[in-house]
């Protein structure tokens, strides 16, 4: 009985579920690379070499593949020579979580060993305002436009036709035309995210002012509401807390496009320092890269729900999020 409670249709969760649930989010994608990265009956494919033995191309640290390092000790073996040793390891791509907490902090104690290479902090302080210039950008032509297009029906038909055509575009096609217009630096980079979000924001944000409640646009001209009056005194108020979320939602959107947006004229933030430390194969600070970029975007996430709260207490679908 107490299961089908739970998985009810349409009915919230208790507080405690919420927690529950939203720890288990993290704990079990956690729980399942801690199986891969520290049982080696699970999935181990290489061998970590230990010991070369008598073979001169191998060293100590190396990794290969079993059937590789099978082929070789049964060689060994059978002439008498010194096998190689070795222990069970996984690909150097999938470093072990206490690896990347390692190198997650590592990156904001130590400096680069590479030569003119960045600190991840200082990747990251160049990568945020091209994140949020772009964004802000989208956000400044389309919510506007977005809610002329939900409000009037000829605003619509003249502008969304065309706005479907151009979000089926890839934005990054536009980055050779981008670098001719607007330079090699961050000009481009930001205009790819304007265009891979702002077509979307405003076929968005129509959507939602369409199901603004008739009846409230109805009374506001029963008392005599008119023209921009209605505009701004019962459409955008009514479509708010909507609004609000859609934007939310766009602006995580906005950071799915960081990483092709800096790859665009010279390469520069966070995604330069993935690029190069992906170089030395030193993936252990790839994924600290990674995942500080999704600690930021979750951070600003709960931030921004949090903010909604006290903005839209009336609203029951914010109450429900963070």
């Amino acid at each position: 009985m107490a299961r089908r409670r739970r998985f009810a249709i349409l009915r919230p969760l208790s507080p405690a579920a919420r927690t529950t649930l939203g720890i288990l989010s993290f704990v079990l994608p956690l729980a399942l690379w801690c199986v891969v990265s520290y049982l080696p009956q699970v999935w181990h494919p290489q061998v970590e070499i230990t010991d070369p033995g008598s073979a001169t191309y191998l060293q100590a640290g190396m990794r290969m593949d079993k059937k590789d390092f099978d082929a070789e000790v049964k060689s060994d073996t059978s002439v008498g020579n010194a096998p190689p040793q070795g222990v069970p390891a996984n690909p150097i791509y999938l470093p072990a979580p206490h690896e990347v907490l390692k190198a997650f902090f590592v990156s904001f104690t130590e400096p680069p060993l590479a030569q003119g290479g960045v600190w991840l902090h200082q990747s990251l302080w160049h990568s945020i305002p091209i994140i949020f210039w772009g964004f802000a950008i989208s956000a400044v032509i389309g919510v506007p436009l977005g809610v002329l297009c939900g409000t009037y029906a000829p605003i619509a038909r003249l502008t969304e036709p065309f706005v479907e055509f151009f979000r089926y575009l890839p934005a990054p096609a536009f980055g050779a035309l981008a670098v001719a217009v607007l330079g090699i630096y961050d000009g481009p980079k930001i205009s790819v995210i304007v265009i891979g979000t702002l077509f979307q924001q405003i076929l968005i944000i129509a959507n939602t002012t369409r199901k603004l409640d008739i009846a409230l646009v109805e009374a506001a001209l029963t008392l005599g509401a008119r023209g921009t009056q209605l505009l701004r005194r019962v459409v955008v108020p009514g479509i708010l807390p909507d609004l609000y979320r859609d934007q939310r939602i766009l602006l995580g959107w906005a950071w799915t496009y960081l990483i092709v947006a800096e790859l665009i004229g010279t390469m520069s933030g966070i995604t330069w320092f993935i690029t190069q430390q992906a170089r030395y194969q030193h993936f252990a600070n790839v994924y600290a890269a990674i995942m500080m970029i999704g600690i930021l975007g979750l951070g600003c996430d709960m931030i921004l729900a949090l903010l909604g709260r006290r903005l839209f207490p009336w609203d029951r679908n914010l109450q429900g999020a963070a």
